[in-house]
């Protein structure tokens, strides 16, 4: 009975890992070149952006909270990095002032002031005004959107095209290759693996990260023992601010075109990857080894789609699904501990 017990709580805790993992063996079996070593960083280079967004929404989730803002701020902070960014030679730049190259630490933070500033808002929403994380960052993301929108269509051109012509020492820096032999790794997969540490680090061996997690198990039990509830929710959604102008950075460099529907749905992307990756919706829970999993086999989920041929629209159904059952399986673990 005893084993058949922790068989079941196996199969419960590991039962998406367990699915997602053998749809990609039947890909691989169907087709072997899925494997290939070019295949495999194409997807590690895909899940790196969203996977940084996913380290600070992570952070949120923990909380109790969720961030649908995501998509919309990396669209308004990538279109701020592009503009900063376009060749000066390019004879529509946004700034046609701009006769020299800025440095490239220039837009960088830009792009981090843009997304720490909607995100501050978003925290105080939640910290100061009780609001739900759900309604504020809904807010935030209309707001965005908006400013995205204008944003682009302020261009001295008077069109509303999308941002592109990049300095070619931005895309060298962003989203350029290390050659190991006759490999490359993609940059952006080491961006991604050094702030995942940075995270771990934060989240395991820091006060902040001992209290982000005291408050999203019992918030009212974390204020009893002296934690501040209302600065450790500023400064889950601020880092998180910090994440998003990262993955914006390094999103405009990677599309190399930024428009008024770049980051659409990217929240969804984050979010999904937190919760295949063990982050619980009930708060208190996760861990960031499981965010890189989570990422990294989602986009495996979607190239595999991709690689396979399956209708565009089919591929969202299927994705649907996927969030539906990690949801389920989490609420599921929830009911049994409780």
């Amino acid at each position: 009975m005893e084993k058949s017990k922790k068989i079941g709580e196996f199969l419960l805790n590991y039962a998406l890992y367990i699915l997602l993992g053998a749809i990609l063996v039947t890909v691989s079996i169907i087709k072997p070149n899925f494997i290939a070593i070019n295949n495999i960083l194409n997807i590690m280079k895909q899940a790196s952006t969203k996977g940084i967004l996913a380290l600070g929404c992570a952070g949120i989730i923990v909380l109790g909270g969720t961030d649908l803002s995501i998509g919309r701020m990396l669209g308004l902070a990538a279109a701020v990095t592009a503009s900063l960014v376009q060749s000066v030679t390019y004879a529509s730049r946004y700034y046609t002032g701009m006769t020299e190259q800025l440095p490239l630490i220039v837009p960088l933070l830009a792009a981090i002031a843009v997304c720490v500033l909607l995100s501050a808002i978003n925290g105080f929403g939640v910290s100061k005004l009780h609001m739900h994380a759900f309604i504020i960052t809904l807010g935030t993301q209309l707001i965005a959107y908006g400013a995205n929108c204008i944003y682009i269509e302020s261009q001295p051109s008077g069109s509303a095209q999308a941002l592109s012509t990049f300095d070619r020492n931005f895309l060298d820096k962003a989203a350029g290759n290390l050659m190991i032999g006759t490999v490359r790794i993609p940059y952006v997969i080491i961006y991604f693996a050094a702030l995942a540490i940075i995270m771990w680090i934060v989240w395991n061996k820091t006060r902040l990260g001992k209290n982000m997690f005291a408050v999203g198990g019992n918030s009212e039990a974390a204020a009893v023992s002296g934690v501040s509830v209302t600065k450790t929710i500023m400064y889950v959604y601020l880092l998180a601010g910090v994440l998003y102008g990262i993955a914006s950075f390094l999103e405009a460099a990677r599309i190399q075109s930024v428009g008024a529907n770049t980051g659409i749905n990217y929240e969804l992307d984050a979010i999904s990857a937190c919760v295949i990756g063990g982050v619980s919706f009930t708060g208190g829970v996760g861990t960031i080894q499981g965010v890189v999993i989570g990422a990294i086999i989602l986009q495996a989920i979607n190239y595999s789609l991709y690689f396979l041929g399956v209708n565009a629209y089919l591929q969202y159904i299927i994705r649907g699904l996927i969030i539906v059952l990690a949801v389920a399986i989490d609420v599921r673990k929830y009911l049994v501990k409780k």
